[in-house]
Parts: structure tokens; sequence; C-alpha cells
């Protein structure tokens, strides 16, 4: 479970296809204080680490099964070698839940459809896939890339949100440009509501 808070931004060294597709990402997590089968979030994909190392630079390693490449952005070819990331291990009980409750598990890729300024925040624009937007409220959270993000509007399939400088400052969302690919985890409250509508309905 995570917040959507970022504390990392790593960088990914390595991509081999193993059966599994399999990553090294450095960064600058103390790797000494993570161990084999921990769950961190990569861009907002909660991945298991499966190799650590300090040389040359800190890294860990994770396996990335075929469903999960079909389901995010990884399977569009976001991901390469040099491309930075965000990351964010589990959350721990007594941590603060700084952003909104974050599975890790996303459930679809949006689109950048628009980037503008306001004020010195960044209103992007994002089309969700038709059977997510209903899952996506004016005012609610949503995971994108990993980072916990409101909601300022939506109309039919699209909607945005308003990134301000120090959140890209300490993410990747400085290096974001209109038609990227970014993994949409909608809301879990969201979707429980919807569902028991389902059934009341």
């Amino acid at each position: 479970m995570f917040t959507g808070i970022i504390t990392d931004v790593g960088v990914v060294l390595e991509l081999e296809q193993r059966g599994d597709l399999r990553a090294r990402i450095g960064t600058s997590y103390d790797v000494n204080g993570i161990d084999i089968g921990a769950s961190i979030a990569c861009d907002g994909v909660c991945l298991t680490v499966v190799a650590l190392g300090d040389t040359p630079q800190n890294w860990f390693d994770v396996e990335i099964s075929a469903e999960s490449v079909n389901k995010t952005n990884i399977g569009r070819n976001a991901w390469f070698v040099g491309r930075r990331i965000n990351l964010e291990r589990a959350l721990k009980l007594a941590d603060e839940l700084g952003g909104h409750i974050v599975s890790g598990h996303v459930d679809g890729v949006a689109e950048i459809v628009g980037m503008e300024g306001e004020g010195d925040s960044t209103r992007y624009t994002f089309e969700a896939p038709a059977e997510l937007a209903r899952y996506i409220a004016e005012k609610g959270s949503v995971a994108l890339n990993g980072t916990s993000l409101t909601v300022n509007e939506v109309e039919g399939s699209r909607f945005g949100v308003n990134i301000i400088p120090h959140t890209k400052d300490v993410t990747t969302w400085g290096d974001a440009s209109v038609g990227d690919a970014v993994n949409l985890e909608i809301d879990t409250l969201a979707r429980y509501v919807a569902r028991l509508k389902a059934f009341e309905a």
C-alpha cells in the first residue's frame, strides 16, 4: 500500500526480457534498508524487489509480468534506459498518510492531451479510457504515474489537474509533454461507491 507521495526519482539503468521483463532501477534509497521481496511503486506500478546492489550506484532489480506490461505505460514503450521514474516505498504503520490510499495496481493508461501555465502551476489535461472515466470525480483523487493528485474538473473522459512547482521539482512531472502515456489508478473509494450504486440499481 502506498500514499502517492513520491520519495525518490529513479532512473532505468537496464531492461532485459527474460520471460518476464526485468528492470534495473538506480535510486538514492539506501539499499541496505531494502529487503529482497519488498514492494516499491515505480511510476505507480507496485513491483517486487528481486535483487539489490550499490555499484557503481545504488540500484534494485524488479521483474515485470506480461499483465503489468500490458496494463501500464510500460507496454507503450514508455520505459527505456535513461528514463526517470517516480518511486515510493511501501507505507509502514504509523507513517503519515499525506496523499490518498494507493494500491499500486494500475487500472489503465491515460494520455496527456493538454498542458497550460496557470499562475506558477501547470494545468494538465488527460484523456482517460472510457471505462475508467466514470470513476473520476471533481475534487476526487487519482494516482498518475504514482503521484497522488486532486482532480480539478471533469468533462466526459477528460479531466484536469494542477501541478505546483514543488511537485514538478521532486517528481518526473517536469519531464512530461503532450502525448505522453501515463499510468492511471482510480481512487479505491470511488470504485466501491460505483459498485454499490450498481447493486442498488
